[in-house]
Formats: structure tokens, C-alpha cells, sequence
């Protein structure tokens, strides 16, 4: 499953974040280091069901809208220097080697210091951790190529060393694939002798493994009481950043359960379904605004870029019957696939299961109801039936 982690500050909003989208049962507390163990839980990215291109709802979806699973991982807050053991740097730092994309906390607002103390709004500037995560993510591979370079170095006595081999069997031990590695070196010029090897030369390395390996998505959290001015500036930022109220989410998905409320993650408005106080109203309505004015509480914003646009995925339906699109059970549209843009059927078939994938003779195209060719790369909604040895 696809892995997406929060990162961030202590106090930026990461715990009420993860469970405003998981609606699971977390520490919630002003606090540093609420969040000691990491927390992993299921969120969805969101997206159109291709139920809507048939006369009936498939029965996995909300009146069309379709939630595919990925994990969501909540880790203990970061402090300056965590890449080198402040706070529970290598603990938070070591949780991240898993995660395919990072979605950093900020607080908006500027209503936390940079240890995540609390301090009076708006005097603190956001910006200042706006680069916070990327840089000491940056600085802890910088570090674990430090603490291998020696072994590197003796390796490179042996008359078959490989400097590129070398570098790939340490760079796979904390979330870099082989493609990632050979990606970075291609696109990086350095000595074949890693004794010639400068400081720079493996900053180098570690910022573009990093950029590769955990992008990032800047969440500007606390955005229903932050200044305008500190929003606009943080979106002056080189990565992706959404504009998100994490409180304000949990409010809905709260009152959603609870039945107040007709409200699905991502929507950009909700009807109230029964009788509230004033209060509850008035906290409604303040919540609304926000809607209005940033197209959503940015929670389901957030997941979606980080899934869709930054990893560029693609969502496939796999199914055995093209013409009712039903698995063997009867059951309409019942799995959903997130795969990388370029992906072929075949991959698909390998994402199913392994026996389905090896089995691989050919696919259908269940909208057309013709085969599909061996190098098609899927789109996002295809329905795909998968024809296998192992079916």
C-alpha cells in the first residue's frame, strides 16, 4: 500500500491531521511530542468512481465518489537538529525510510516556536520552517552516507569494485530502489574514487535521493485563524502547498458520524441534517467560511496531491467479468488500484497478485471490450479484465 507521512514541528497540527483522516483513536495534546510511537492508520485519496458511466452506483463508492486506501503515517515531532539525535530525531527520522511522499505540518498561524513551544499568534514566522523538513532529511542521509563512506572507501580496493554498485547496496537500505539510485547517479558527475569524494559531492547525492525518493507537500495547517499575509508567502514556496484547517476537518468528519451533517472528506460544502444549538451553528458556519475561501478544509486537498499529482498516480479497476465489470463473487468495481503513470495491464496483474502477474497472458479494455495491447499504459479510471493463467 502506498505510504504517505506526516512530518513536521511538534504542535503543528500532525496528530489532530492524521486523525481528522483516519478518524482513528489518537494523543491529541499542545504539547512537544505528543506523538511518541508513530502512528499508522488508512486514509484514502479521492477520486471519481467509473461506476458513474453506468446507470447504477457499484455499492464501493459514495454516490460516486471513490476513497482508495493508502497508509498514513503520524511520527513524533521534529526540533532543529533532529538529524542529529535532538528531540526523537533518529527515531522520527528512521520512520520516514518507508514512506513514498511527505506531507510537512506547518503551523500557519505562527503560533509555535521553532521547538513547537507554544507563543502568542502571528509571532513566529511559518516560513521559517517552510524548508525545515526538506532540509533535516537532507542532512540524516548526509549523515548515514558519512557513517558508510568508510566501508565504501575499503570496498574500493578489491580490483572488481563498482563505485555505482557500491553506492546503490548502501542507498537501498533506507527507501531508495535501485532505480532511484541509478537515476541520481546518472544525473550527478563525481569521482569514480570515493576517496576523491568531497563534502559536496555526497550533499549532492543525498539532496537528490531525497528529492526522488520523499517529495514533499507543504501543509500550511491552522489556516482558519492564520494571517492572509502568511499564507500567501508560504505559497511563494518551491514545493506544493495547501492552505489546510485540520481542526476544522475533524469538526466535520465528527459531526458527519454523528449524523448533524451531510459532509464526505474532500467536499467543499455540507448540509446540516438536524436540529444544532447556536453554538454548534455559529462553529459551522465559521468552519464554512473557511470552505468557501480555499475550496475545502485542505486535509483531503493535501492527500490528493501528494498521491495524484505528486506521485503521479493512477487509479485501475481490476474485474473478471468486463461486461457487468464484477469479480467472481458477483461483486461490482470491488478493488481499486494506485499505480504510477506508465503502468501496464501487466502490472497491474502483478499488483493483484503475484500468481496473477506471472500467469499473465493478456488484458480487456471492460468499457471497449477489446484487448488491450501489451504496452498500454493504464489511465486513470480504466476497468480493466485481467485474462491469467492463475484465474
Amino acid at each position: 500500500m502506498l505510504s504517505v507521512a506526516l512530518a513536521g514541528k511538534p504542535n503543528a497540527g500532525k496528530s489532530t491531521f492524521y486523525k481528522a483522516a483516519t478518524m482513528a483513536d489518537v494523543d491529541v495534546g499542545n504539547y512537544p511530542f505528543t506523538t511518541i510511537d508513530p502512528n499508522r492508520g488508512v486514509t484514502h485519496a479521492r477520486t471519481r468512481c467509473p461506476c458513474l458511466d453506468r446507470e447504477e452506483r457499484c455499492g464501493n463508492c459514495e454516490d460516486g465518489v471513490r476513497y482508495v486506501p493508502v497508509e498514513l503515517l503520524d511520527v513524533a515531532g521534529l526540533v532543529p537538529g533532529a538529524h542529529e539525535g535532538r528531540g526523537l530525531g533518529n527515531q522520527f527520522l528512521d520512520a520516514l525510510t518507508d514512506a513514498d511522499v511527505i506531507l510537512a505540518v506547518v503551523d500557519a498561524a505562527g503560533g509555535t516556536n521553532a521547538e513547537g513551544e507554544p507563543v502568542e499568534v502571528g509571532t513566529y514566522d511559518p516560513v521559517e520552517e517552510a524548508d525545515f523538513v526538506e532540509e533535516e532529511l537532507e542532512q540524516w542521509l548526509v549523515g548515514i552516507i558519512e557513517r558508510n563512506w568508510e566501508s565504501v572507501v575499503r570496498k574500493s580496493r578489491s580490483p572488481d569494485f563498482d563505485i555505482d554498485e557500491a553506492l546503490t547496496e548502501m542507498l537501498t537500505g533506507f527507501g531508495a530502489t535501485e532505480y532511484d539510485v541509478a537515476a541520481s547517479l546518472r544525473a550527478l558527475d563525481y569521482p569514480d574514487d570515493p576517496q576523491q569524494w568531497t563534502d559536496e559531492d555526497k550533499e549532492r547525492l543525498a539532496r537528490d535521493i531525497r528529492e526522488r525518493t520523499k517529495p514533499i507537500v507543504l501543509v500550511a495547517n491552522k489556516a482558519d485563524v492564520a494571517p492572509p499575509e502568511n499564507l500567501e508567502r508560504l505559497r511563494n514556496s518551491d514545493k506544493p502547498v495547501i492552505a489546510t484547517t485540520a481542526d476544522g476537518e475533524l469538526a466535520l468528519r465528527t459531526a458527519a458520524e454523528a449524523g448533524v451533517i451531510d459532509y464526505l472528506p474532500g467536499d467543499e460544502d455540507f448540509d446540516v441534517l438536524g436540529e444544532v444549538s447556536d453554538e454548534q451553528k455559529q462553529g459551522l458556519e465559521t468552519i464554512r467560511s473557511v470552505l468557501t475561501e480555499h475550496g475545502g478544509t485542505g486535509v483531503q486537498q493535501a492527500i490528493n496531491t501528494a498521491v495524484y499529482d505528486v506521485l503521479d498516480m493512477v487509479t485501475s479497476y481490476p474485474v473478471q467479468n468486463e461486461t457487468r465489470w464484477t469479480d467472481g463473487t458477483g461483486e461490482t468495481l470491488p478493488d481499486a488500484f494506485l499505480l504510477p503513470r506508465g503502468s501496464t495491464p501487466k502490472d497491474l496483474a502483478f499488483s493483484v497478485h503475484s500468481d496473477i502477474g506471472e500467469g499473465y497472458l493478456h488484458a480487456v479494455d471492460a468499457r471497449s471490450k477489446r484487448r488491450i495491447a501489451e504496452d498500454y499504459e493504464l489511465e486513470e479510471g480504466d476497468v480493466v479484465k485481467i485474462v491469467s493463467t492463475a484465474t
